[in-house]
């Protein structure tokens, strides 16, 4: 079933799509991936892609290089045999196309960098963060005014004249969900909800795809909710806020890092916050910062300096050094950006 409206795609994307769809068509065999901890943008746009790429005769895998997480394994359901991350490395080397989702950076590849930039081969990417990229060669659609990933994945599929059935817009509208938080985000436009609008009409059932992503918590992702939001800290004098993640917690509570995932929101929503933080300790010994804004605060620039970046309004960056080295070089930051204001005001 196609949607009933096809949102008209603004025609620098669409010279993006052709290129993609025209790779895409001189493929046989497809590999699809995305960033280390993979999101719902992320996997939306792997599994719609699957749905679309599949429906023309394309040999299709996704391998990613962390696990796709619980919370979106339920849009892989009808598409288990085409998850080879658990093999990522030699399904890379069966491909004959790398299309990379949601990400521009191959240093957010993890393990499977090395095996990407050295095959030698097309790697096409869509994307909608800003990035100078450091994927090999290949054609783009990137276009960083796009709400979500998912979104260009249905550029290109109207460009391309591709059917979205039901299942394509099932995973499109998960991504176009997560990314907006729910519509709620500032990068919610009024293109991305005509294009949900589309994905409706094509099939979709919002209720039932919110209860899969956002209603279904184990009880340790509560448990370690209400543990993460002891460590909360305002300064609300200059609008900052920020949580930790106590060591061991994810064990604990035996969940995994895909459970964090919202918890630095609580900090955000905090009355009078301009700048919410998350520090989490990475198995690599890094400390994983979590960055959100409210208000004109770009946290992709402020981001940058740590090598980080994102969004303007989301961002992150991982940071060499203890916690409370790290807390300390970030927290200290932060105070410099906001504490001007502050003291005026």
């Amino acid at each position: 079933m196609t949607p009933l409206h096809l949102e008209p795609v603004p025609e620098v994307r669409a010279e993006g799509a052709r290129a993609v769809a025209g790779a895409a068509l001189a493929a046989r065999r497809i590999v699809l991936t995305t960033h280390v901890n993979a999101d719902g943008d992320g996997v939306g746009s792997e599994v719609a892609m699957v749905h679309l790429l599949r429906a023309l005769g394309k040999s299709v895998a996704i391998a990613n290089p962390t696990p796709i997480p619980d919370r979106y394994r339920f849009l892989l359901e009808p598409l288990a045999r085409h998850d080879r991350s658990a093999d990522a490395t030699q399904a890379l080397r069966d491909a004959d196309l790398f299309l990379v989702l949601d990400i521009s950076d191959a240093g957010r590849l993890g393990h499977l960098a090395d095996t990407i930039r050295t095959r030698g081969i097309l790697t096409a990417c869509i994307d909608h963060h800003l990035s100078p990229g450091t994927l090999p060669d290949g054609p783009r659609l990137v276009a960083a005014d796009a709400s979500a990933t998912a979104e260009l994945v249905y550029d290109l599929a109207v460009t391309s004249g591709w059917t979205v059935d039901v299942e394509a817009a099932r995973a499109l509208y998960v991504g176009i969900l997560t990314d907006t938080g729910g519509f709620r985000f500032s990068n919610t436009t009024p293109r991305v909800l005509r294009v949900a609008g589309s994905l409706l009409e094509a099939g979709v059932d919002p209720e039932r795809l919110y209860e899969s992503v956002y209603a279904t918590a184990p009880i340790g992702r509560i448990r370690l909710t209400a543990e993460v939001l002891e460590t909360l800290v305002v300064e609300p004098e200059i609008g900052l806020s920020w949580v930790t993640v106590p060591a061991g917690a994810l064990q604990r509570h035996g969940v995994t890092a895909d459970d964090l995932d919202g918890l630095v929101e609580f900090a955000r929503s905090v009355q009078g916050t301009r700048l919410a933080l998350l520090f989490r300790q990475l198995a690599n010994g890094k400390i994983k910062v979590s960055l959100r804004s409210v208000g004109d605060l770009d946290v992709s620039a402020f981001a940058k300096q740590f090598g980080g970046g994102g969004h303007a309004k989301a961002s992150g960056a991982s940071v060499a050094g203890s916690l409370d080295e790290v807390q300390r070089l970030v927290l200290g930051a932060a105070r410099g950006v906001l504490a001007p204001r502050g003291a005026s005001g």
